[in-house]
């Protein structure tokens, strides 16, 4: 029989990412979080917590956090049912997401509010690159992912989405500075980049896709949708910008889009596990919604 005070405080300190503000969160010491953690490693003859800044939950300590999660949703419909078991503040419930920085910065916060409305539930966002935000499901972290991985997870529902469309673009001044001659693949490979990290690849793709040549140019790294964009618009390098941010830009001429006018498509799918949940059928339906209205049909 698996210890569930123990299991909820490796869970805490893998979500909190330190003893400390996993007491906290538990309403314990740290000192109990402790005595929690290393008494269920003895049990199960494993380390599920690697220690450090931040503390992180090993191979196995990612299953049973997972499990732990999915038992905490399930329970959390049982009381919903029979209130009587219920204590006196009982905590909304909440669900862990993968989910890209692209979606979070344009349709999916209109999807999120709609289930908040309706649920009261709460949302924790795993941001990751979309190409491998199915890995965070693969991994047991999440129960559910917005994924450019169209290959089913094993245990999951896959459902398309819809497709975000980008747009090469810089500011004027950019482009009078280093694409003064005009764009061409020689350029390309001078001209400053904005990626959004190591594996964001779209810039590449559009370059590939546009002029058929790969480049490595200077780059400078800016983890963050809007944060991207504000350093297009202050001109220190061209990136690919979803067409829904580039639009009001492009047409109050802010932004200037590249030639030879090159779009790339993205598209999205919502993996979720199988797991017979109301609140996931709820996300899922406020998720396939939001998608149908905002998103360009599935590709």
């Amino acid at each position: 029989m698996l210890d569930y005070a123990s299991l909820a405080a490796v869970a805490a300190v893998a979500r909190e990412g330190s003893f400390e503000r996993a007491a906290v969160a538990l309403g314990v010491t740290p000192s109990a979080v402790s005595q929690r953690v290393k008494g269920l490693e003895e049990r199960v003859g494993a380390i599920l917590l690697t220690r450090g800044a931040p503390c992180r939950p090993t191979e196995i300590g990612v299953k049973l956090c997972a499990h732990v999660e999915q038992v905490r949703l399930l329970e959390s419909e049982v009381i919903g049912d029979l209130p009587g078991l219920a204590g006196p503040a009982l905590e909304p419930s909440t669900i862990r997401v993968a989910v890209n920085a692209d979606s979070v910065s344009t349709w999916f916060p209109q999807a999120a509010a709609a289930f908040a409305a309706e649920t009261g539930a709460m949302l924790d966002l795993v941001l990751e690159d979309e190409a491998h935000t199915a890995d965070r499901l693969r991994s047991g972290e999440v129960l559910a992912a917005v994924t450019a991985d169209p290959a089913p997870v094993s245990g999951c529902k896959t459902y398309p989405l819809g497709t975000i469309h980008y747009q090469a673009v810089a500011s004027p001044a950019y482009m009078a500075r280093f694409f003064a001659g005009g764009v061409d693949a020689d350029s390309l490979q001078t001209a400053p980049i904005l990626r959004f990290d190591r594996r964001d690849q779209l810039q590449a793709q559009w370059v590939r896709e546009a002029w058929g040549v790969e480049i490595s140019p200077p780059t400078h790294w800016a983890p963050s949708t809007p944060g991207m964009l504000d350093m297009t618009l202050a001109g220190l390098g061209w990136a690919t910008t979803p067409e829904v941010l580039a639009a009001p830009l492009l047409a109050d001429g802010r932004l200037v889009e590249l030639p030879p006018g090159q779009r790339i498509s993205v598209s999205l799918y919502w993996q979720r596990t199988r797991l017979s949940a109301r609140l996931l059928d709820r996300l899922t339906h406020a998720i396939r919604t939001t998608a149908a209205e905002t998103l360009a049909p599935p590709a």
